[in-house]
């Protein structure tokens, strides 16, 4: 929370404290000054503490007269010290959440390159914490304004809106983005989502899910890269383990969680070597300079060749896949500086 909300907080805790102690020593010293009902105690102290003027039940001996003066400018400042407090209370509170988002919203403005997903539910979550394992920049979008308390708790750059509307799309940096996640649970809300999209930034990658089979193809026309089908893969994933029991068990072993425990990484040649000398992976030999093994590689036009020769040239703009404990995956990734 907040450290100046907190602080108001407190102070309106004091604020109603001090007032319930004024009603009730008002009540009690008409109750037992002026022998009132406890009513008509209640109802003196109330006309009295607001001062709204109105005659008092029955004519008050001096005394009384001397309590309900004392109890009159007690009030004045009591009550104007809670409506002071409560006024400030909201108007802060207002403007700490207006400096939040503005704050929030620079933060957005200063990504490049980052990632944004459209969607806050089951999908967009998972996406989220993966890419929060790997400390990438990314924006989410969610229409529903519940899940904001969510989204903040989680600690996670955000724009409330419709991804629909291209204001909201430019509020998230979408032209700035070099990936695109639209996770919402209605295809038809995918799909346009994708349209807009790749109307405003035609070299980002998208990826859309899908929850039927027949807006696949629609939504790879509109301009996804990758349709995801969750039900799809969940039901290959289950008769996969009928089938090839061992070798899921195996692959839901390889973690890719996060950056502690990775098993697999895809890493750009640029950065295992100068690639101003054409090598080859032959002459990297990643295996015994970092124990990793080779299971895959993509070239510069996107064509994946799975156990590659060892003879292929690692060209620019071109991607290994490897596969290794968390250490050597570690080892992989500051072998250039190390050489």
């Amino acid at each position: 929370m907040n450290p100046i909300i907190k602080l108001f907080r407190s102070r309106i805790y004091t604020a109603i404290t001090l007032l319930l102690i004024l009603l009730l020593t008002g009540v009690l010293g008409f109750k037992i000054m002026s022998n009132y009902t406890w009513i008509d105690a209640i109802y003196m102290t109330v006309i009295t503490i607001t001062t709204v003027g109105f005659s008092e039940v029955n004519p008050l001996d001096p005394v009384s007269k001397i309590f309900t003066i004392f109890l009159i400018l007690t009030s004045v400042v009591i009550v104007g010290y809670a409506i002071t407090i409560i006024t400030e209370y909201i108007l802060s509170k207002n403007n700490i959440e207006e400096l939040k988002h503005k704050k929030m919203q620079k933060q957005i403005d200063n990504f490049k390159d980052h990632i944004i997903i459209c969607g806050y539910g089951r999908n967009g979550k998972q996406a989220a914490r993966k890419l929060l394992a790997y400390d990438k920049s990314f924006v989410v979008i969610e229409k529903d304004e519940k899940m904001e308390h969510r989204l903040q708790m989680d600690d996670i750059p955000y724009v409330i809106g419709n991804a629909n509307e291209d204001e909201v799309l430019l509020q998230a940096g979408v032209h700035r983005a070099s990936c695109f996640i639209t996770a919402m649970p209605n295809d038809a809300d995918n799909l346009f989502v994708v349209l807009s999209a790749r109307q405003m930034n035609e070299n980002m990658t998208i990826i859309s899910r899908a929850s039927q089979e027949s807006s696949y193809d629609k939504l790879k026309f509109a301009g996804a890269d990758n349709v995801i089908l969750p039900d799809k893969i969940g039901g290959d994933h289950m008769a996969s383990l009928v089938v090839v029991p061992g070798l899921m068990e195996f692959i839901d072993n390889l973690s890719i969680v996060g950056k502690s425990n990775i098993n697999i990484e895809e890493v750009a040649v640029e950065k295992l070597y100068n690639t101003k000398q054409i090598k080859t992976l032959k002459d990297l030999d990643l295996r015994k300079k970092t124990g990793c093994s080779v299971i895959g590689f993509k070239d510069s036009s996107g064509e994946y060749i799975v156990n590659p020769e060892a003879d292929i040239k690692l060209v620019p703009n071109s991607k290994v896949i490897v596969l290794g404990r968390p250490e050597q995956i570690q080892r992989l990734n500051t072998l250039y500086n190390l050489e």
